[in-house]
């Protein structure tokens, strides 16, 4: 893996409150049909032992923005091309790699989206565990075992001391899961980047690793960083959101702020899409169109073709982050500019009536219940 590209010069280090600050972060592809502006000029914030949850379609940049943190993509044909990552009051993206790899695993970990592929099939889970507690805490390999059976226990895994030896193809995708998770904490991080957690996991089971990470970090102090597509999973979890399209940040607040009182077009989309009991024997409200080519992205505003009350402005010229709605909640929209003023009032009875807001905070309160 070769050096990222970093822009010579990094700014001002954050607050010493601030455990991650993401500035203005950059992540393009290059392939063979052209460039794939994967994360496009993202910034975001997570204080000490908080969480934040970043939410949006398949392809919208999450899982992008989690490995770019972690240091994790392939360069080529990744490119970091322009930005600053601070973590624990220090720039990563100019980091020589020897001294990421101290960190990653160690202060910041990862959970990865699927567990069986993320495992070593030929290493029993607590060689897999064990060798990350060698690698970061200098330790003999019985202690780094001892502290491998510990996680799994930490974690809820039953007969942990008969559990470690196995291999990842002899337990279920619940069990897996914890194993990651166990693999996760075995060096106490500072930051935890969970990717979609829960994915291809019965309700159950999903029910049970949400508890697991809230009881965890309640216990570690640790801050949580939840990569998902699921609101219901997001207004459980979270106390700030972010939410991403093609590559931006479209919208972002507290979570009560974006699933109560939505601003931007693409987050009302979201909940009014959300099934609830008032619904029944109707047809699901749904996001018309799809997410657009990242070869190929509209000039402007790049939800314009799929949203309701675009106009011609919306075709011509890039919106910015600006704020919307409550205290820190900004979106991505034109209709809360100057230039949007009189639009917004012309339409805002339309849509009201239109998204349904009264049903969207239903929908959002049935998920934050579920």
């Amino acid at each position: 893996m070769t050096e990222p590209k970093v822009v010579a010069g990094v700014g001002v280090p954050p607050p010493p409150e601030i455990l991650l600050d993401v500035r203005n972060l950059k992540t393009h592809f290059h392939v063979m049909d052209g460039t794939v502006p994967a994360v496009d000029g993202i910034s975001f914030s997570l204080p000490r032992g908080e969480t934040l949850g970043i939410v949006g379609e398949s392809g919208s940049g999450k899982s992008v923005t989690a490995l770019t943190i972690m240091r994790l993509l392939d360069i080529p044909p990744a490119e970091i091309v322009e930005g600053e990552i601070w973590f624990d009051g220090k720039e990563i993206l100019s980091m020589p790699i020897d001294r990421m790899r101290r960190i990653r695993g160690n202060d910041m970990a990862m959970i990865f989206q699927e567990p069986l592929t993320s495992l070593n099939p030929v290493f029993t889970v607590g060689d897999q565990i064990a060798e990350q507690v060698e690698t970061h805490r200098k330790v003999r390999r019985k202690e780094a075992w001892d502290r491998a059976i510990q996680s799994l226990k930490l974690v809820g895994i039953p007969s942990p001391e008969r559990r470690v030896k196995q291999y990842p193809h002899e337990m279920s995708g619940g069990m897996r899961q914890r194993v990651m998770i166990a693999m996760a904490l075995s060096c106490e991080p500072k930051l935890l980047i969970a990717d979609e957690p829960t994915t291809a996991l019965d309700v159950t089971i999903q029910a049970q690793i949400l508890e697991l990470l809230k009881e965890i970090q309640d216990r570690t102090d640790s801050a949580l960083l939840l990569i998902t597509h699921d609101l219901g999973v997001v207004a459980e979890m979270v106390e700030n959101v972010v939410v991403m399209y093609a590559g931006q940040i479209v919208e972002e607040g507290s979570v009560d702020q974006v699933l109560m009182t939505p601003r931007a077009p693409y987050t009302m989309g979201l909940l009014a899409s959300i099934p609830n009991v008032h619904k029944r024997g109707d047809r699901l409200s749904v996001i018309k169109g799809v997410v657009p080519s990242p070869f190929n992205l509209p000039p402007a505003c790049r939800f314009e073709p799929r949203c309701p009350y675009a106009w011609d402005l919306c075709r011509r010229e890039p919106p910015e982050l600006v704020a919307a709605g409550g205290r820190g909640q900004r979106a991505r929209c034109l209709l809360h500019t100057p230039a949007g003023e009189s639009r917004r009032r012309d339409l805002l009875e339309a849509v009201e009536t239109l998204v349904d807001v009264p049903a969207q905070q239903e929908a959002a309160a049935e998920a934050a219940g579920a």
